[in-house]
């Protein structure tokens, strides 16, 4: 008797045009996960690195106009971007002859809050994919599986067989949709859960940078009126 080919290309060729779809679904699915959780980590660790370098020049003791001025237009890190945003706000709140127009305060901090807000976007983009693969993949796999057992089981009326070597190979490639599933599903839960925890952290951090930058500010305001 013919041993049957039990690898994962012939269990795909094997299977039926719904279950093949599934498959290579679910293919894509995964490594659009692994790219996007490839993508987070680098983009964290860059801003990371970029952060810690603009507060240790920010807590340096160096004036914040030189700061400014070295910065430019070009802030890089999210940090950054905020410290800019509230030194523009704080510069037009000053009249020409140097009186400060009223509602200051209130300007840097909605200023600081949208630099914020952007940042905070930017850190979680692609994270809803990652929850989405995780929470839908294990379905769509099981579907995958339900098809291919139902054309497993007319094969085996068909047949008018029930041995093993009728069974086995249409009950294997049904299976591989649901590992497929829970291949995609399982590392995009995991790294969904880390990456937001990330995200979640850089965002308090820049967070607490903003309300200490605006309590700077505020003082300087307070001096100024």
């Amino acid at each position: 008797m013919e041993a049957i080919d039990f690898s994962l290309i012939a269990l795909f060729g094997r299977a039926t045009l719904i279950v093949k779809v599934v498959m290579v679904i679910l293919v894509i699915a995964s490594f659009w996960s692994w790219s996007i959780i490839i993508q987070k980590f680098i983009n964290y660790r860059k801003a990371r690195r970029d952060a810690k370098m603009f507060e240790e020049a920010f807590w340096s003791g160096a004036p914040l106009d030189d700061l400014f001025a070295r910065i430019g237009e070009n802030p890089v890190s999210a940090p950054e971007k905020i410290f800019v945003a509230g030194m523009a706000e704080w510069r037009r709140s000053h009249r020409s002859d140097g009186a400060l127009i009223a509602g200051a305060q209130a300007r840097i901090d909605r200023a600081m809050n949208v630099a914020l807000g952007r940042s905070s976007d930017r850190l979680n983009a692609g994270l809803i994919v990652l929850a989405t693969v995780g929470a839908t993949a294990p379905f769509v796999g099981l579907f995958g599986t339900v098809w291919g057992i139902m054309n497993a089981f007319k094969e085996i009326a068909q047949q008018h067989s029930t041995d093993l070597a009728v069974v086995a190979p249409g009950i294997a490639e049904a299976l591989l949709a649901t590992a497929l599933g829970l291949l995609a599903a399982i590392p995009a839960v995991v790294f969904y859960n880390k990456l937001s925890g990330d995200a979640d952290r850089l965002t308090g951090e820049q967070e607490v940078f903003a309300d200490e930058f605006s309590m700077i500010l505020s003082r300087q305001l307070d001096r100024d009126e």
